[in-house]
C-alpha cells in the first residue's frame, strides 16, 4: 500500500471521528454520487464543498471539512468520475455535474446551502446557483470562473504553456504530475517521485471520461451570457495563482456585480485551501456567518 493510500485511510478515520462519513447516493439508475456527510442529523447551516479537477472531494477539502464540522453541516461530494462517483450516462457537461450534486443534496434532505467551489468546482457551483436558486443561498468562489469560454481557455493555456487542458490536468508521466503540482502551488516543496506516481495513478482512473469532461468544459464565447445571480458571492483567491491569476478574480467580481465581495490570500497559489489552510479557514469563518444569514 502506497503512502498516499495510507494517509487517506487515516484521514478517513479522523473525519469519522469528527462526525463526517461517506454515503453513496443513487441519483438515477446508473449514476451514483459519493458524499461525505454529517454522521448525525443536524440543524446547523449546510456548507457544500466542491472540488477541482486533480483530487477527489475529501482530499481537496480535508482541512476545511475538519475545521468547520463543529459549527456547520459539512457536505463534500465527489463529482462523477472522481473518487467513488460514477455514471453510465454519456453526459459530460458542467450542467450534468451540477444536476447530480443538487439532486444528491435534496435526497440527503438539504434544502438550502452555501457552496464553496474551487476551480472546476467553482464552475459547477456557478451553474448550480443559476439553475437551483432555491437550493443555493450563497457561494464562495475560489480560483475559478463562471464558465471556461474559448477566449479564457486559450489565454490561460498560452500562459501555462500547454496546448490543451488534458495535456496539463491529465499528465501521463511523473514529470507531468510534478509540473502540475508546481504550477498549481506557490511554494510547495518538491515531493519524492513515488508521491507523484501515486497521484498519477489516481489521475489515470477514468482518464478517457475525464478527457471528455474537459472537452465539454470549454464553451464558445457566444454561447455564454452572464447570469443574474440573486445570491451573495464571495470571491476568495490565492494572490499568486498561476492558473487563474488575480486579474481573473477581479474580472469575476465585476461580472457578478454588487452581490460580490473579494479577498486575496498572500503567498498562495491555485490550491490555496491546501497551501494555506489555516488562513483560508480563517477567511471562511469570517465570511460564512454573514453569507449564511443574509
Amino acid at each position: 500500500m502506497g503512502l498516499l493510500k495510507i494517509y487517506k485511510f487515516f484521514l478517513h478515520g479522523v473525519l469519522k471521528l469528527a462526525g463526517i462519513s461517506p454515503k453513496k447516493i443513487e441519483i438515477q439508475p446508473g449514476t451514483v454520487v459519493n458524499f461525505w456527510v454529517p454522521t448525525q442529523t443536524t440543524t446547523k447551516p449546510a456548507v457544500v464543498f466542491l472540488h477541482g479537477f486533480a483530487f477527489d472531494g475529501i482530499l481537496t477539502w480535508q482541512f476545511q471539512a475538519l475545521a468547520l464540522a463543529k459549527h456547520y453541516s459539512v457536505y463534500v461530494p465527489d463529482f462523477v468520475f472522481f473518487g467513488d462517483s460514477i455514471t453510465d450516462k454519456s453526459e459530460r457537461s458542467v450542467e450534468f455535474q451540477a444536476e447530480c450534486i443538487a439532486k444528491g443534496l435534496k435526497k440527503l434532505g438539504v434544502q438550502k446551502c452555501t457552496l464553496v467551489g474551487f476551480s472546476y468546482g467553482g464552475m459547477v457551483g456557478f451553474k448550480m446557483a443559476e439553475i437551483y436558486p432555491e437550493l443555493v443561498h450563497s457561494m464562495v468562489a475560489t480560483c475559478s470562473t463562471m464558465a471556461l469560454t474559448e477566449s479564457i481557455s486559450k489565454a490561460r493555456l498560452h500562459r501555462l504553456g500547454f496546448n490543451s487542458w488534458p495535456d496539463f490536468l491529465l499528465p501521463d508521466s511523473v514529470q507531468g504530475v510534478e509540473t502540475l503540482v508546481q504550477l498549481a502551488s506557490h511554494s510547495f516543496p518538491k515531493f519524492p517521485n513515488f508521491i507523484y506516481k501515486e497521484i498519477l495513478e489516481g489521475i489515470c482512473k477514468y482518464r478517457r471520461e475525464k478527457v471528455e469532461l474537459l472537452k465539454a468544459l470549454v464553451i464558445s464565447d457566444e454561447e455564454f451570457t452572464v447570469p443574474s445571480y440573486h445570491q451573495r458571492i464571495h470571491v476568495l483567491w490565492g494572490k499568486n495563482d498561476k492558473i487563474f491569476e488575480v486579474e481573473n478574480g477581479q474580472y469575476l467580481q465585476q461580472q457578478i456585480g454588487e452581490k460580490a465581495s473579494v479577498e486575496y490570500i498572500e503567498n498562495s497559489g491555485h490550491i490555496v485551501q491546501l497551501e494555506r489552510p489555516f488562513k483560508y479557514n480563517s477567511c471562511l469563518n469570517k465570511i460564512l456567518p454573514s453569507l449564511s444569514s443574509s
